[in-house]
Protein backbone atom coordinates (compact mmCIF):
# COMPACT_ATOMS: atom_id res chain seq x y z
CA UNK A 1 0.00 0.00 0.00
CA UNK A 2 1.20 3.71 -0.09
CA UNK A 3 0.96 5.37 2.70
CA UNK A 4 2.48 9.53 4.14
CA UNK A 5 5.46 9.07 5.99
CA UNK A 6 7.76 11.31 7.68
CA UNK A 7 11.32 10.32 6.83
CA UNK A 8 12.72 13.37 8.49
CA UNK A 9 10.84 15.86 10.46
CA UNK A 10 10.47 19.60 8.95
CA UNK A 11 8.14 21.57 6.64
CA UNK A 12 4.98 20.55 4.80
CA UNK A 13 7.83 19.16 2.38
CA UNK A 14 8.32 16.60 4.88
CA UNK A 15 5.34 14.45 3.79
CA UNK A 16 6.53 11.87 1.66
CA UNK A 17 3.73 9.71 -0.63
CA UNK A 18 5.46 6.17 -0.63
CA UNK A 19 5.36 2.29 -0.68
CA UNK A 20 5.00 1.00 2.81
CA UNK A 21 4.24 -2.67 3.98
CA UNK A 22 0.09 -3.80 4.52
CA UNK A 23 -0.90 -3.80 7.86
CA UNK A 24 -2.43 -6.80 9.36
CA UNK A 25 -5.06 -7.33 12.09
CA UNK A 26 -4.34 -8.36 15.30
CA UNK A 27 -6.30 -9.55 18.16
CA UNK A 28 -9.46 -7.70 18.65
CA UNK A 29 -8.75 -5.19 15.48
CA UNK A 30 -10.13 -4.38 12.09
CA UNK A 31 -8.09 -3.88 8.82
CA UNK A 32 -9.75 -1.03 7.03
CA UNK A 33 -9.62 0.02 3.60
CA UNK A 34 -9.69 4.33 3.91
CA UNK A 35 -11.38 6.44 1.80
CA UNK A 36 -10.67 9.15 3.37
CA UNK A 37 -8.65 10.88 6.06
CA UNK A 38 -8.62 14.38 7.81
CA UNK A 39 -5.86 16.69 8.81
CA UNK A 40 -5.25 17.77 12.54
CA UNK A 41 -3.15 20.07 14.30
CA UNK A 42 -1.60 16.90 15.80
CA UNK A 43 -0.62 15.79 12.67
CA UNK A 44 1.20 18.84 12.15
CA UNK A 45 3.21 18.71 15.65
CA UNK A 46 4.06 15.02 14.83
CA UNK A 47 5.21 16.25 11.03
CA UNK A 48 7.31 19.15 12.84
CA UNK A 49 8.96 16.36 14.96
CA UNK A 50 7.00 17.41 18.34
CA UNK A 51 4.42 14.95 18.77
CA UNK A 52 5.40 11.28 17.93
CA UNK A 53 2.81 8.59 18.00
CA UNK A 54 2.26 5.97 21.16
CA UNK A 55 3.67 3.09 21.71
CA UNK A 56 2.78 0.10 19.31
CA UNK A 57 1.10 2.52 16.73
CA UNK A 58 1.48 3.55 13.28
CA UNK A 59 4.55 5.63 12.53
CA UNK A 60 2.16 7.09 10.14
CA UNK A 61 0.03 10.60 10.90
CA UNK A 62 -3.63 10.86 10.83
CA UNK A 63 -6.04 10.43 13.68
CA UNK A 64 -8.73 9.82 11.97
CA UNK A 65 -10.19 8.32 8.62
CA UNK A 66 -13.34 6.53 7.37
CA UNK A 67 -13.68 3.81 4.69
CA UNK A 68 -14.67 -0.03 4.53
CA UNK A 69 -13.57 -3.20 7.10
CA UNK A 70 -11.25 -5.10 4.58
CA UNK A 71 -10.58 -7.84 7.26
CA UNK A 72 -11.46 -9.16 10.69
CA UNK A 73 -8.75 -10.04 13.26
CA UNK A 74 -9.12 -12.84 15.58
CA UNK A 75 -11.91 -12.20 18.55
CA UNK A 76 -14.05 -9.80 16.64
CA UNK A 77 -17.74 -9.74 16.78
CA UNK A 78 -20.07 -7.23 15.18
CA UNK A 79 -18.42 -6.29 12.35
CA UNK A 80 -18.49 -7.76 8.89
CA UNK A 81 -16.28 -7.33 5.89
CA UNK A 82 -17.46 -4.55 3.60
CA UNK A 83 -19.04 -2.40 6.76
CA UNK A 84 -18.49 1.72 6.01
CA UNK A 85 -17.20 2.84 9.14
CA UNK A 86 -15.44 5.63 10.10
CA UNK A 87 -12.51 5.24 13.13
CA UNK A 88 -10.48 7.01 15.81
CA UNK A 89 -7.31 6.12 14.97
CA UNK A 90 -3.70 6.83 17.25
CA UNK A 91 -2.05 7.36 14.02
CA UNK A 92 -2.23 5.84 10.28
CA UNK A 93 -5.04 7.96 8.76
CA UNK A 94 -2.60 9.23 5.82
CA UNK A 95 -2.63 6.09 4.34
CA UNK A 96 -4.52 3.07 2.08
CA UNK A 97 -5.19 0.80 4.78
CA UNK A 98 -4.99 0.76 8.59
CA UNK A 99 -5.81 -1.35 11.72
CA UNK A 100 -8.04 -0.03 13.75
CA UNK A 101 -8.82 -1.58 17.37
CA UNK A 102 -12.25 -2.76 17.09
CA UNK A 103 -13.77 -0.53 19.68
CA UNK A 104 -12.58 2.44 17.79
CA UNK A 105 -15.21 2.10 14.45
CA UNK A 106 -18.25 3.67 14.04
CA UNK A 107 -20.46 3.24 11.26
CA UNK A 108 -21.00 5.88 9.11
CA UNK A 109 -23.72 7.58 10.08
CA UNK A 110 -26.98 7.77 8.09
CA UNK A 111 -26.93 10.41 5.51
CA UNK A 112 -23.14 11.09 5.73
CA UNK A 113 -21.24 11.00 2.40
CA UNK A 114 -18.71 8.20 3.60
CA UNK A 115 -15.78 10.78 2.10
CA UNK A 116 -16.89 13.34 4.82
CA UNK A 117 -17.67 10.47 7.79
CA UNK A 118 -13.61 11.15 7.79
CA UNK A 119 -14.27 14.50 9.29
CA UNK A 120 -16.28 13.08 12.65
CA UNK A 121 -14.33 10.46 14.60
CA UNK A 122 -11.38 12.77 16.20
CA UNK A 123 -13.79 16.08 16.67
CA UNK A 124 -17.28 14.01 17.87
CA UNK A 125 -14.91 12.75 20.59
CA UNK A 126 -13.33 15.67 21.76
CA UNK A 127 -16.44 17.41 22.27
CA UNK A 128 -18.42 14.95 23.73
CA UNK A 129 -15.77 13.55 26.20
CA UNK A 130 -14.72 17.21 26.91
CA UNK A 131 -17.63 19.55 27.21
CA UNK A 132 -20.13 16.99 28.05
CA UNK A 133 -18.70 13.84 29.96
CA UNK A 134 -16.35 15.73 31.80
CA UNK A 135 -17.69 19.16 31.96
CA UNK A 136 -21.21 18.24 31.96
CA UNK A 137 -22.65 21.22 30.23
CA UNK A 138 -26.47 21.19 30.72
CA UNK A 139 -29.42 22.75 28.88
CA UNK A 140 -29.80 26.91 29.59
CA UNK A 141 -25.82 26.91 30.57
CA UNK A 142 -23.24 29.14 28.67
CA UNK A 143 -20.55 27.13 26.02
CA UNK A 144 -17.41 29.58 25.31
CA UNK A 145 -15.80 27.65 22.64
CA UNK A 146 -12.24 29.26 21.29
CA UNK A 147 -11.75 28.66 17.40
CA UNK A 148 -15.56 28.65 16.80
CA UNK A 149 -14.52 28.08 12.96
CA UNK A 150 -12.08 25.20 13.53
CA UNK A 151 -13.05 20.93 13.15
CA UNK A 152 -13.64 21.08 17.23
CA UNK A 153 -15.33 24.28 16.97
CA UNK A 154 -18.07 23.59 14.79
CA UNK A 155 -18.99 20.38 16.13
CA UNK A 156 -19.18 22.10 20.10
CA UNK A 157 -21.72 24.49 18.36
CA UNK A 158 -23.63 22.15 17.10
CA UNK A 159 -23.67 19.74 19.95
CA UNK A 160 -24.26 22.52 22.66
CA UNK A 161 -26.94 23.73 20.64
CA UNK A 162 -28.46 20.38 20.47
CA UNK A 163 -28.83 19.65 23.99
CA UNK A 164 -30.37 23.43 24.70
CA UNK A 165 -27.05 25.64 25.84
CA UNK A 166 -26.29 28.80 24.51
CA UNK A 167 -22.97 29.37 22.51
CA UNK A 168 -20.11 31.86 22.57
CA UNK A 169 -17.73 31.87 20.17
CA UNK A 170 -14.13 33.09 19.51
CA UNK A 171 -12.95 33.38 15.49
CA UNK A 172 -10.64 36.06 13.79
CA UNK A 173 -12.38 36.97 10.94
CA UNK A 174 -16.33 38.21 9.90
CA UNK A 175 -16.42 34.92 7.57
CA UNK A 176 -15.69 32.51 10.43
CA UNK A 177 -18.08 34.49 12.68
CA UNK A 178 -20.67 33.98 9.79
CA UNK A 179 -20.27 30.57 9.52
CA UNK A 180 -20.37 29.49 13.43
CA UNK A 181 -23.68 31.56 13.43
CA UNK A 182 -25.43 29.86 10.73
CA UNK A 183 -24.50 26.53 12.84
CA UNK A 184 -26.32 28.15 15.77
CA UNK A 185 -23.34 30.25 17.63
CA UNK A 186 -25.49 32.89 19.95
CA UNK A 187 -22.16 35.26 20.68
CA UNK A 188 -19.59 35.96 18.24
CA UNK A 189 -16.71 37.73 19.43
CA UNK A 190 -14.15 38.59 16.74
CA UNK A 191 -10.34 37.84 19.31
CA UNK A 192 -8.52 40.63 17.11
CA UNK A 193 -10.91 43.54 17.65
CA UNK A 194 -12.48 42.35 20.95
CA UNK A 195 -11.69 41.11 24.59
CA UNK A 196 -13.85 38.28 25.18
CA UNK A 197 -14.14 38.47 28.73
CA UNK A 198 -15.86 41.78 29.00
CA UNK A 199 -18.29 40.06 25.74
CA UNK A 200 -19.03 37.10 27.35
CA UNK A 201 -19.68 38.99 30.73
CA UNK A 202 -21.74 41.47 29.05
CA UNK A 203 -23.83 38.87 26.90
CA UNK A 204 -24.76 37.08 30.28
CA UNK A 205 -25.68 39.79 32.59
CA UNK A 206 -22.30 39.46 33.98
CA UNK A 207 -22.67 35.88 35.30
CA UNK A 208 -19.74 34.40 32.60
CA UNK A 209 -19.22 31.35 31.05
CA UNK A 210 -20.14 28.00 32.47
CA UNK A 211 -18.05 25.28 30.26
CA UNK A 212 -15.07 27.18 28.05
CA UNK A 213 -13.34 24.84 25.33
CA UNK A 214 -10.04 26.05 25.08
CA UNK A 215 -7.63 25.45 22.51
CA UNK A 216 -5.01 27.57 23.31
CA UNK A 217 -3.60 27.10 26.56
CA UNK A 218 -1.35 29.33 28.79
CA UNK A 219 -2.21 32.44 26.76
CA UNK A 220 -6.02 32.51 27.70
CA UNK A 221 -5.36 30.64 30.78
CA UNK A 222 -6.15 34.01 33.43
CA UNK A 223 -8.68 35.29 30.98
CA UNK A 224 -10.48 32.14 30.90
CA UNK A 225 -10.67 31.78 34.38
CA UNK A 226 -11.68 35.55 34.58
CA UNK A 227 -14.62 34.23 32.17
CA UNK A 228 -15.87 31.21 33.91
CA UNK A 229 -19.09 31.64 35.92
CA UNK A 230 -19.51 30.36 39.29
CA UNK A 231 -19.16 26.84 39.53
CA UNK A 232 -18.06 26.95 35.82
CA UNK A 233 -15.64 24.30 34.07
CA UNK A 234 -12.71 25.61 31.83
CA UNK A 235 -11.69 22.71 29.39
CA UNK A 236 -8.11 22.86 28.06
CA UNK A 237 -7.47 20.65 24.46
CA UNK A 238 -4.47 22.86 23.09
CA UNK A 239 -1.60 24.51 23.71
CA UNK A 240 -1.81 26.67 20.53
CA UNK A 241 -0.73 29.51 22.68
CA UNK A 242 1.91 27.99 25.07
CA UNK A 243 2.53 25.43 27.69
CA UNK A 244 3.00 27.56 30.89
CA UNK A 245 0.83 29.67 32.27
CA UNK A 246 -0.11 31.37 35.97
CA UNK A 247 -2.96 30.22 37.50
CA UNK A 248 -5.13 32.51 40.10
CA UNK A 249 -6.17 29.57 42.34
CA UNK A 250 -7.82 32.63 44.56
CA UNK A 251 -10.33 33.23 41.81
CA UNK A 252 -10.65 29.40 41.15
CA UNK A 253 -11.80 29.00 44.81
CA UNK A 254 -13.74 31.76 44.64
CA UNK A 255 -15.44 30.60 41.87
CA UNK A 256 -15.83 27.24 42.88
CA UNK A 257 -14.50 26.04 39.52
CA UNK A 258 -12.53 23.77 37.58
CA UNK A 259 -9.75 23.17 35.52
CA UNK A 260 -9.06 19.84 33.60
CA UNK A 261 -7.13 19.32 30.34
CA UNK A 262 -6.87 16.27 28.52
CA UNK A 263 -5.54 14.22 25.46
CA UNK A 264 -7.52 11.70 22.85
CA UNK A 265 -4.41 10.12 21.29
CA UNK A 266 -2.49 8.32 24.24
CA UNK A 267 -5.34 7.12 26.25
CA UNK A 268 -5.38 3.76 26.36
CA UNK A 269 -7.65 1.80 24.24
CA UNK A 270 -10.54 0.81 26.89
CA UNK A 271 -11.11 4.91 27.58
CA UNK A 272 -10.96 5.40 24.04
CA UNK A 273 -13.52 2.61 23.85
CA UNK A 274 -16.13 4.12 26.39
CA UNK A 275 -15.99 7.27 24.81
CA UNK A 276 -16.94 6.06 21.00
CA UNK A 277 -19.55 4.29 22.53
CA UNK A 278 -20.93 7.24 24.22
CA UNK A 279 -20.22 9.18 20.73
CA UNK A 280 -22.31 6.31 19.06
CA UNK A 281 -25.54 6.54 21.60
CA UNK A 282 -25.50 10.55 21.71
CA UNK A 283 -23.82 11.60 18.90
CA UNK A 284 -25.10 9.52 16.11
CA UNK A 285 -28.47 9.81 16.26
CA UNK A 286 -28.27 13.58 16.01
CA UNK A 287 -26.24 12.73 12.67
CA UNK A 288 -28.78 10.72 11.37
CA UNK A 289 -31.38 13.21 12.06
CA UNK A 290 -29.57 16.10 10.29
CA UNK A 291 -29.12 18.03 13.51
CA UNK A 292 -25.79 17.98 13.32
CA UNK A 293 -23.39 17.66 10.67
CA UNK A 294 -19.69 17.25 9.63
CA UNK A 295 -18.49 20.92 8.34
CA UNK A 296 -15.91 20.12 5.43
CA UNK A 297 -13.48 23.32 4.12
CA UNK A 298 -12.07 20.98 1.20
CA UNK A 299 -10.98 17.53 -0.23
CA UNK A 300 -7.94 17.09 -1.25
CA UNK A 301 -6.07 13.60 -2.66
CA UNK A 302 -4.02 12.11 0.10
CA UNK A 303 -0.51 12.16 -1.97
CA UNK A 304 -1.30 16.70 -1.29
CA UNK A 305 -1.18 15.63 2.57
CA UNK A 306 1.56 18.68 2.13
CA UNK A 307 -0.57 21.30 0.80
CA UNK A 308 -3.59 20.68 3.02
CA UNK A 309 -0.73 21.10 6.14
CA UNK A 310 -0.67 24.49 4.84
CA UNK A 311 -3.88 25.19 4.51
CA UNK A 312 -4.72 24.21 8.06
CA UNK A 313 -1.41 25.59 9.40
CA UNK A 314 -2.35 29.33 7.99
CA UNK A 315 -5.93 28.85 9.68
CA UNK A 316 -7.37 29.93 6.50
CA UNK A 317 -10.05 26.90 6.48
CA UNK A 318 -12.94 26.08 8.23
CA UNK A 319 -14.15 23.22 9.50
CA UNK A 320 -12.19 20.13 8.54
CA UNK A 321 -9.16 19.39 5.50
CA UNK A 322 -9.92 16.04 4.30
CA UNK A 323 -7.16 13.64 2.21
CA UNK A 324 -8.61 11.44 0.02
CA UNK A 325 -6.84 8.32 -0.49
CA UNK A 326 -6.83 7.38 -3.96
Amino acid sequence: MHAITIPEPGGPEALVWGEVPDPVAGEGEVLVEVVAGAVNRADILQRQGFYNPPPGASPYPGLECSGRIAALGPGVSGWAVGDEVCALLAGGGYAQKVVVPAGQLLPVPEGVDPVRAAALPEVACTVWSNVFMISHLRPGETLLVHGGSSGIGTMAIQLAKAVGARVAVTAGTKEKLERCAELGADILINYREQDFVAEVKEATGGAGADVILDNMGAKYLDRNVQTLAVNGRLAIIGMQGGAKGELNIGALLHKRAAVTATSLRARPVEEKTAIVAAVREHVWPLLAAGRVRPVVDRELPMERAAEAHRVVEESGHIGKVLLVAP
